[in-house]
This record gives C-alpha cells, sequence and structure tokens, in this order.
C-alpha cells in the first residue's frame, strides 16, 4: 500500500499547500490558524515516518523514487529520491517543524498566520532539498528556501532585523551563484540535470577542481564554515526563536549534505587534493570559533558561535577520509568519520534547537538575551533549570548524549589520519565544555541577581512538551545511535567507493 503512494511528494507539498491553507484563514481567527498549522505539523510527522519504516538500510541504491518529466527541452525531471544520508535529515525537519509550531503558539502575536504559513512552507522546501534527484529541482528548492527564511527574520525578528536578513540573503545568494554556474556547465557535459549522472561523469583535474571550489562556495556559506560564517551571528541574534530553531536545526544540514552529495562524489580528485584546506578550514572553525563563542555576552550569539564550532566537526568528519586513505591504504575507519559526520547533523540539529528554544522560554519572560541580566534561575525556574543544564551537557558532548557520539566518532576517525588533527578536533570538548558551562553557570546558577529574575514562573505544560520531546531524542540518540546509524552504512559504503575511485 504505502509503496505505491507517493510518499516523497506528500512529505514535500503537504506542508507547503498547509501552510497555503493557513494563509487563508488570516489573521482575524489566531485559534483556528494555530489549531490548523498544528495539524498540518503533526500530520507532515506522521507522513514522513514510513520513509523510516519501510526504509532498505541493506542497499545504498535511492528508495522511494518518483520520476515526472519537468523541462523536457531541458532535459530536466521532476526526480525524487532518497537514501541513507537524506532520509534521517528528512524526519529531523518534520519533527523541528512541529516543535517550532508549537513553540509559537502564545508568544506570536503579531501576524500568526503569516508566521505559521512561513514556516510550514519552508518545511515542504527544506525536504524538498533533501529529496531532489535533479540538480534543477534541487537548485528550486535550495533558493526557495531563502524566502521564507528572509520574511521570518525580517518580520518577526529583532531591532537590526533588516541588515540580519540582508546579509543572511545576500551571502547565501552569491555562493548558490556560483553553484549553478557548476550545475550548467556539468550539464553540458552530462546532457541531463541528474544528479547521480553527474556522480559518473569523466572530468579533469582542472575542471574538478573548478567544480570543487564552486561547490564549496556555495556549500561553506550554508554550513557556515569559516571565514564566510559571519552572517549566522546576526541572523541568530535578530531572528525569532522559531526562526533561529529551523536555522541551526535543519539550514545548516543543507550545507553538509550538499557536501556528500554534490562535492565528495562528482570531484573526488579534487576533494582528494583539496581535503586540507576543508580540514584546515574546519579546524579554525572548532578553535578559533569556540573561543569566540567565550567572550561573547548574547546567549543566542554564544549559541550561534558554538553551532559553527560543531558544524566544524561535520565538515572535518567528511573530508578526513582521504587522510586516512593515504595515510593506512584502506578505508576501515573513514567510513567512521562520515557516520560522525552525520550523526553530528542530526545530533546538532536536536542540541542546538533545544538550546535556542530554552533562550526563547528565558527572552519570552524578560526580553532580555544578555547573560549580566539572568543569575540564580535556578531558584525561581528549577524544571526549566533542569532542562537547559541536560541541553548545556550535551553541547559540551557529555558521554551518555548525542552531542558526544557525533564528536567521539569523527575524533577517533582522524587519529588513523594525523594525531595533530584529533588533538586539535578533541580540543573543541574543551573548549565546547568552557563556554557552555560558563553560561550556564552564569545564567541558571548563583544568587538571584535583579527583582525581574525573582518573578519568573518556571515552565508551563506546553513548553514541558517540548524540551522533554527534544531531551528524550538527545539521550535516546545518545545511549542508542543504531537506529540512526544503522541506516547510513550502505549509504556510507557507497559513498567511499566513489570517492576514492579516480575520475582522472
Amino acid at each position: 500500500m504505502l509503496s505505491e503512494l507517493p510518499l516523497l511528494s506528500l512529505v514535500i507539498w503537504f506542508p507547503i499547500l498547509g501552510g497555503v491553507a493557513v494563509l487563508f484563514v488570516g489573521d482575524e481567527n489566531p485559534g483556528r490558524v494555530k489549531a490548523l498549522a498544528l495539524t498540518v505539523a503533526i500530520l507532515s510527522l506522521l507522513i514522513s515516518i514510513p520513509l523510516y519504516s519501510s526504509f532498505d538500510p541493506a542497499t545504498a541504491a535511492m528508495q522511494f523514487q518518483e520520476f515526472i518529466p519537468w523541462i523536457p527541452a531541458l532535459n530536466a525531471n521532476y526526480h525524487l529520491g532518497v537514501d541513507g544520508f537524506s532520509m534521517p535529515l528528512i524526519l529531523l525537519t518534520a519533527f523541528m517543524t512541529l516543535l517550532v509550531v508549537i513553540a509559537g503558539w502564545e508568544v506570536v502575536q503579531y501576524r500568526i498566520a503569516q508566521y505559521m504559513a512561513a514556516f510550514l512552507i519552508m518545511e515542504g522546501l527544506m525536504i524538498g532539498v533533501f529529496a531532489a534527484l535533479d540538480a534543477i529541482l534541487f537548485y528550486v528548492f535550495f533558493e526557495s528556501m531563502l524566502i521564507p527564511m528572509f520574511l521570518i527574520i525580517g518580520i518577526w525578528g529583532g531591532p537590526r532585523r533588516v541588515y540580519a536578513t540582508l546579509k543572511f540573503f545576500l551571502y547565501t545568494f552569491l555562493g548558490s551563484v556560483f553553484m549553478l554556474i557548476a550545475l550548467i556547465y556539468m550539464y553540458n557535459q552530462a546532457g541531463s540535470f541528474e544528479i547521480l549522472d553527474f556522480h559518473k561523469l569523466p572530468l579533469s583535474l582542472t575542471e574538478q577542481v573548478l567544480i570543487f571550489f564552486a561547490f564549496m562556495l556555495g556549500f561553506a556559506v550554508k554550513v557556515p564554515m569559516w571565514p564566510v560564517h559571519t552572517w549566522l551571528p546576526d541572523a541568530h541574534v535578530e531572528a525569532p526563536t522559531g526562526g533561529s530553531v529551523i536555522l541551526a536545526a535543519i539550514t545548516l544540514k543543507i550545507g553538509g549534505y550538499g557536501f556528500l552529495r554534490f562535492a565528495l562524489p562528482i570531484t573526488p580528485d579534487a576533494a582528494s587534493m583539496l581535503d586540507w584546506l576543508v580540514i584546515t578550514m574546519s579546524l579554525v572553525a572548532v578553535v578559533y570559533i569556540g573561543l569566540v563563542a567565550l567572550i561573547q555576552q548574547d546567549m543566542k550569539k554564544l549559541i550561534a558561535y558554538s553551532s559553527i564550532a560543531h558544524m566544524g566537526f561535520v565538515t572535518l568528519g567528511f573530508f578526513i577520509v582521504f587522510g586516512i586513505y593515504r595515510h593506512t591504504g584502506s578505508l576501515s575507519g573513514a567510513a567512521m568519520g562520515v557516520e560522525g559526520g552525520m550523526v553530528q547533523m542530526v545530533s546538532h540539529g536536536f542540541i542546538s534547537g533545544a538550546l535556542f528554544l530554552c533562550v526563547g522560554v528565558l527572552y519570552d519572560r524578560m526580553h532580555s538575551r544578555q547573560i549580566k541580566d539572568y543569575g540564580g534561575v535556578v531558584n525561581t525556574m528549577p524544571v526549566f533549570a533542569a532542562f537547559m543544564v541536560l541541553f548545556g551537557m550535551a553541547n559540551a558532548g557529555l558521554p551518555g548524549t548525542s552531542g558526544f557520539i557525533g564528536e567521539f566518532l569523527v575524533i577517533l576517525s582522524s587519529f588513523k589520519a594525523s594525531f595533530w588533527i584529533a588533538f586539535l578536533a578533541a580540543t573543541t570538548l574543551i573548549l565546547g565544555a568552557a563556554y557552555t558551562l560558563w553560561l550556564i553557570k552564569r545564567v541558571i546558577f548563583g544568587d538571584i541577581g535583579n527583582s525581574h529574575v525573582a518573578e519568573l514562573k518556571d515552565v508551563n505544560s506546553r513548553e514541558i512538551i517540548i524540551l522533554s520531546l527534544l531531551a528524550a531524542a538527545v539521550l535516546l540518540l545518545g545511549v542508542w545511535p543504531d537506529p540512526l546509524t544503522s541506516v547510513m552504512h550502505a549509504s556510507v559504503e557507497n559513498l567511499l567507493q566513489h570517492v576514492t575511485a579516480s575520475k582522472l
């Protein structure tokens, strides 16, 4: 039964159409808007579950494929499919969007219909990015995503929201122009826009290097990697809580996913030649940005910088493969690096989403994000404090939480390539603990600093539901990562074969 349904189209278009329906209900009836948005978000998550339950982990081939001719003149098709890399990210998107809809329940009073609609449409577009197997379709979804995010930050953001949206838009747009040029070039070579045809395309070293740089610009801005990371702290600080959660939990993952789907399989020789560049950028992100996070006064800024440092791990795990292969002559530890990067992406989605929601809970009550305005929150909000400390520990990579698994796998695999890479990567555990625990110490513990903190009310049932779901996800993935890693094995092995087979 399920196999006959166009599952991927449903998962993409149902939230988009749901978002349009929410728009039509309009702001006059906020109760109806919320109920409809919640229903759409729950159903979207339920529709996406069969992707996991009917998924065959034994094969690396694309599953749940849909193919409809779209622009025959260009040989571009509406071609969807998922593998072990994209399917977990689709589920993460559906799960986080549901939490964001619940999170904006009482907080958003201004243009509530547009707010909910923007997130639902955004969900469909992001799932489209993960499911697209046609390069033009991928590009359309990739660019369309900017629009709801632009509106979310620009309408419901903070005082410097216009600056933040423009910066976010220009940075991302500039990166993706180069990617489009690379896609058009490969289309001229392959005669179609099929991503899987691009994987097989024979390319000279010069072609590969140029295409690799084009992809790198497109995806490094999204991840964001150092030095093109500066849009992220601004966007995060100005975005409303829901916007920050989606930015951190999903949007950043698209960059990492792009490397796995495009840069590595299409240009393996260039990636092998330039792996030192990506590894250096990843280690700078891990060490330097960790130090930058230490001096932040704004809670959101601190978590934004922590996101950049944690995403540095993802790119390190993906590109350490070549170093391991050169150093040991085998791929035995390389799979661990890629899987570690993938686990880190999903885990970071849960943890950073949770931390932004925690900041949102405090901000809704006090309307301040400055660390100095808090202190002693545990005295008035003990339940909230327990959640915040748990997520803080997960962010620092405490064993037993999901944050530890990804980082540990990446550090273990980087040992096989070089001791010094592993050593520098491991410093993040110390730096991560330093800035996260210092944040927790100043905000949660100590004496009550001002009268506003003394009046705070503990989390209500709505907030408890959101934080409990995230806490369960973080702990479950930390204790039992197998449901996530088992679906990736075949895809990772297939990628490694691609990557180590030279096209020259």
